[in-house]
């Protein structure tokens, strides 16, 4: 092996190395799939609060208010996903128009 060859090959490395990107404070090594999971599980534990406060007002006959308010989120958060979703799915049609 050539020592000009050897000494590109360590030099990319350090290199590599240098440019490797660094988490910010509190930020993971995932980034977008933390992020996503997060949203996906505060997704379910809205849609678990409503159906949890939903049960006891029709059972136990607790504050209509608070029924209201957790159906209210409920619905905001399932809309935001079908947003969502309809974005992905969008997207998805977009790159399968593109040009090959």
């Amino acid at each position: 092996m050539d020592i000009r060859t050897s000494l590109a090959a360590q030099g990319y490395g350090q290199a590599r190395t240098a440019a490797r990107p660094t988490p910010q404070d509190g930020e993971s090594q995932t980034g977008a799939a933390d992020v996503f999971s997060q949203a996906v599980r505060s997704f379910t534990q809205t849609v678990q609060q409503g159906e949890e406060t939903a049960r006891a007002a029709l059972t136990t006959g607790a504050d209509p208010h608070a029924l209201v308010t957790a159906l209210a989120q409920t619905e905001l958060a399932v809309e935001t996903a079908v947003t969502v979703r309809d974005k992905v799915v969008e997207a998805y049609q977009e790159i399968l128009r593109m040009p090959v």
